[in-house]
This record gives structure tokens, C-alpha cells and sequence, in this order.
């Protein structure tokens, strides 16, 4: 376990205090939220804060926001065939070792952290330890070969094994291993042979104090009196097509003409999900914003009456933690999602649960929460107090933090 005591933080020759650089492939950050939850906490306990990653559109190539280095490069098209996935991955690992040479040679940081997916960039943390002393992290955040089996489910063959291997090398070649939850932390053991005090939980917490419920705005609800909201990714793993199959249901089936629907995010599924509402006649019940800023976001969630978390159920999901599941508790709105395993976890009673991948029966249960506006309160007031009681992020960084404290205070 780490040393969450006094620290005893590494210094360089020079006196500088110790630097962070953290590798991410999946998001730009600041947008990935943990990721830049991992450099607030790191900048304010002291560190510096490097970070390789994607831009998003309009980014420069190199910023300094709230005192973190940005390094970012154009990142690669959609993925929609296994080849284009390891083009994408080729691609990717090209440009994380150029500017992470680049970074290198601006900020000489102490420590690397590699995000997860993919599982690639294993050989840099290893070179910059061999050479260098670099500390190596791997922060897990999804499971790569789960990943690849939920997105192309019967074709588990040299691709899924090769991605066993990629995903094999990066724990054994990791100093540490940051686990989002049990789940992981249990595969770690399992699949990566990494002891106990070589495996932190880090759980992705909101912050109350930031995502909190505001005032409703009553326009948002487009002149229905029900509002659902989606939040997040919107790949193919991500079951917003069941969202849509579901309003189907309530509007065409069930013959319901009081719900709207806002779907905020974007992915790789976006164009498809865009011409699926077309196909099931709901231009007129669902809004699709595309990545939305902040504002919106907070509108949003505090103007609806319900959050969809609508992941199927599949090898990656059922083990996984939903960031957006707990964002939609911090706003204080009941959860409609399948039952999964992680997500029980993260919900408890702040959400009902659909049997996994029927879509009538999900849209049944959002239909029932409507109906109910005390059961929505109640369930809404318990996810508030899960937040702030056991899930938020500051229950979470004295335990991130204290990962590279330990790592710094053992190669004093």
C-alpha cells in the first residue's frame, strides 16, 4: 500500500521539485476529467505537471493552462475496422515519443505516467527508466482486450492475444499500477501478477463543490414536461443507440409525447447515431449537442429529471466504472441503467436497473421514474450524498498523490 504518512519527496540536483509527465492517447485534457483531476492534485501538492496528448479542435500544439504543460498532436481519424485501429495505435505511439522527447528536453520530468487505452506505450516508460531512473505508473483505465472483445464480439483471435501481450508487458514493466476500482485491481493480480502493495484504487470521483444542481431552465425541456439527459462518450461500446431505440419505444410504441431527450458528447459512433434518429422518426424528441461546453453541461443536468447510463452489458462494461453514472448523482439525478457490476457499485439505490441490453425494459424504467417524482427526489438525494460522502475525487487524491510520494521517498 502506498505511504499515505509523512512524505519524504525526491528533490533534483538542481532543487527543482519533481515532474510528472502523464502520457494519454484516449481524450485532449483538459476535457479528460481525470486526468486533469490527476494534475490539479499533483500541481497542488507541489509537482510539475507535464502532459502528451490529442488536440481537440483549435488547441495549439503547446499551452500552459493553470500552470500544466500541454504538449498535443492532431490525433487520428475514427476507427471502424481492426486495421484502422492499428494504424491509429502506429500513429499514436509516433507522435507520444516525439513530443515526449520534446517534453523531455523542456521540463527533464522525474516520473512517467501512461494512460490507458491503448496499451502501447509500455516501451517509453521502460527506455526512460533504463536511462534515465524515470519512475514508470501505468494509471488503467480500461481493459484493452475487453475493450476490443465488447467492440468486435466474435473475432477474439490474434488481435485479442496481442493486446493480452501489450497489456502483460505494461504491468510487468510498470513500477505501479492505478486502478479505477476492484475490478481492475483484481485483473492486475490476476493477469498481471502485480502484488498487493504494487496496485492503488483510485476511483474517478466528481467534485460536489463544482457539479452541483443549479436552477432549471425550463426551455431546455423543449415544451414537454420531462427531460432525460445523456452524457459522455458516444462510441460503439456506449449503448447511445439503445438511448435511441428506447425513445422509440416511449414515443412510437407506448404512445408517450411528454419526454425530450439531450444527448451531450461526441464519438466515433456520432454520424451513425445522427442518421439512426432520422430512421426512428425522432428529430422532434432528441437533441444531440455534440461535445458541449461546461455551461451547457450544468443546464443541462439541472433542468432534467433522469441521467441514462446506457452501456450494455459486455466484458468490458459489467467491470467498469461510469464516470458520467456518478457526474448525473452529483447533479442529483436518479441513474436508468443496466445492471452491471461496477455500476451497483458506484449507484447503489441512486439508480434502477434494467435487465442488460433489453431496450423496452430500459425505456419501462424510465418511464417509471417519471412517474414517480418522490422516488426521483429521494434517489436523487442519496446519489448527492454518495458523492459527497465516499465518491468524490477528494476522498480519492491523498491515495493518487500518494503513489509517487512513495515511489519518490523509495529512490531518495
Amino acid at each position: 500500500m502506498v505511504n499515505l504518512g509523512r512524505r519524504r519527496r525526491g528533490r533534483r540536483r538542481n532543487g527543482a521539485s519533481p515532474c510528472v509527465l502523464i502520457i494519454v492517447q484516449n481524450l485532449p485534457v483538459p476535457f479528460d476529467r481525470r486526468v486533469w483531476l490527476e494534475c490539479q492534485a499533483l500541481r497542488d501538492d507541489g509537482y510539475r505537471v507535464a502532459v502528451v496528448c490529442p488536440k481537440a479542435p483549435g488547441d495549439p500544439r503547446h499551452e500552459v493552462v493553470e500552470g500544466v504543460d500541454l504538449f498535443k498532436y492532431r490525433p487520428y481519424g475514427a476507427c471502424r475496422s481492426k486495421i484502422s485501429f492499428v494504424a491509429e495505435y502506429a500513429y499514436s505511439f509516433a507522435m507520444t515519443l516525439w513530443l515526449t522527447l520534446g517534453a523531455w528536453r523542456k521540463v527533464r520530468f522525474d516520473l512517467i505516467q501512461t494512460c490507458n487505452p491503448p496499451d502501447i506505450f509500455w516501451p517509453i516508460g521502460l527506455a526512460f527508466r533504463l536511462l534515465g531512473g524515470t519512475h514508470f505508473v501505468y494509471d488503467q483505465h480500461d481493459l484493452c482486450p475487453e475493450l476490443y472483445e465488447s467492440r468486435f464480439p466474435g473475432h477474439e483471435g490474434a488481435t485479442y492475444r496481442g493486446l493480452r501481450f501489450l497489456e502483460w508487458c505494461t504491468y510487468h514493466t510498470a513500477d505501479h499500477v492505478i486502478a479505477t476500482n476492484n475490478s481492475y485491481r483484481a485483473k492486475a493480480m490476476d493477469r498481471g501478477g502485480k502484488q498487493d502493495d504494487q496496485i492503488t484504487v483510485v476511483r474517478t470521483g466528481p467534485d460536489p463543490d463544482r457539479l452541483r444542481r443549479g436552477d432549471a431552465d425550463p426551455a431546455l425541456r423543449r415544451g414537454r414536461p420531462f427531460l432525460a439527459a445523456y452524457l459522455g462518450v458516444m462510441g460503439p461500446q456506449d449503448g447511445v443507440d439503445i438511448v435511441l431505440r428506447a425513445a422509440a419505444v416511449i414515443v412510437h410504441q407506448l404512445g408517450r409525447d411528454d419526454v425530450s431527450f439531450t444527448l451531450m458528447g461526441s464519438g466515433d459512433s456520432f454520424p451513425d447515431l445522427m442518421a439512426l434518429r432520422s430512421q426512428l422518426r425522432l428529430e422532434d424528441y432528441v437533441e444531440f449537442t455534440g461535445r458541449a461546453p461546461d455551461d451547457l453541461v450544468f443546464q443541462v443536468l439541472s433542468t432534467a429529471d433522469v441521467g441514462l447510463s446506457p452501456d450494455p452489458w459486455n466484458p468490458l462494461n459489467d467491470v467498469s466504472t461510469m464516470n458520467k453514472t456518478m457526474e448525473y448523482m452529483a447533479f442529483e439525478l436518479p441513474v436508468v441503467a443496466f445492471d452491471l457490476r461496477e455500476t451497483r457499485v458506484s449507484a447503489a439505490g441512486a439508480a434502477v436497473y434494467a435487465e442488460p441490453n433489453d431496450v423496452t425494459k430500459y425505456a419501462r424504467s424510465i418511464l417509471e421514474l417519471l412517474d414517480d417524482e418522490p422516488r426521483r427526489r429521494a434517489m436523487g438525494q442519496l446519489g448527492r450524498s454518495r458523492v459527497e460522502e465516499q465518491l468524490a475525487w477528494r476522498h480519492q487524491k491523498d491515495r493518487y498523490v500518494g503513489v509517487y510520494d512513495s515511489l519518490l521517498a523509495v529512490g531518495a
